[in-house]
């Protein structure tokens, strides 16, 4: 049976001091018992510290991004060996805001995917189409092309580290949401593509999450879509009871 995860994007957001005091919200009011796998990914310089924090925690900690190298002159860049060394084997590859804003490839986010997974990490796999897309019924070829290109070089036996995160973008931070037969409609578009390039048992393992503006209000209806596995959390992630809330409405 596939998992399912609410992970936490957190973003450019949070100092040390915002990251420790919300890390110890979300642990006074993690469930006592849950099956789903609750994720944070808070950023680089926090990283250590929130692992340190969730040691005893049955909250999990990504990174929000990785270089494909595994060392060498990239200013300002961070290895795969660097972010398990600090006890992070979880990454998220492919949001939306590093294909649009740092104009990442398909190709580089392979290359990314590779490396990750070369190192046993979970890849948090993100893709999505943008407003023109869907309003000119392209979206389900967007949708193909970014798993084809940027993922399915992978091995079958890789897919036991990967999750996919269909992040529609216009519904990101634009407080526009999908509609939940929206976005059920697409994630199982997305199932029957990895049925189709892996094999029937691989796609019923993946686990699928939704991600565009859920919050508490509208989590419980999109999560109980057959295809939606769960949620990649951006803005409200940031607050410990809207954060919770989601991570109970599955």
């Amino acid at each position: 049976m596939r998992k399912k995860i609410v992970a936490g994007n957190w973003k450019m957001h949070k100092n040390a001091e915002q990251t420790e005091d919300l890390l110890n919200e979300l642990i006074d009011k993690m469930p006592l018992e849950t099956e789903v796998q609750v994720i944070v990914a808070p950023t680089f310089i926090n990283l250590a510290t929130a692992v340190d924090h969730l040691e005893f925690i049955a909250i999990d900690v990504a990174a929000q991004n990785m270089h494909q190298a595994e060392s060498g002159a990239f200013t300002g860049e961070i290895s795969a060996d660097m972010l398990q060394n600090v006890g992070v084997n979880i990454v998220i590859l492919g949001h939306s805001e590093r294909r649009a804003i740092f104009n990442e490839t398909d190709a580089l986010i392979a290359s990314k995917v590779n490396t990750a997974l070369e190192h046993d990490m979970t890849v948090i796999f993100c893709f999505g189409e943008e407003l023109k897309d869907r309003q000119s019924k392209n979206h389900f070829n967007v949708v193909e092309n970014q798993l084809r290109d940027g993922l399915f070089s992978i091995q079958a036996s890789d897919w036991s580290n990967v999750v996919l995160a269909y992040e529609p973008v216009w519904a990101i931070g634009t407080g526009e949401t999908a509609s939940p037969e929206q976005a059920q409609e697409m994630h199982e578009f997305i199932r029957e593509t990895v049925r189709k390039a892996y094999g029937s048992d691989i796609a019923e393992d993946v686990s699928i999450l939704y991600g565009g503006s859920v919050k508490p209000e509208n989590a419980k209806e999109i999560f109980s879509k057959p295809d939606v596995d769960g949620g990649l959390i951006g803005g409200a992630a940031l607050k410990a009871d809207d954060f919770m809330a989601i991570v109970n409405a599955i």
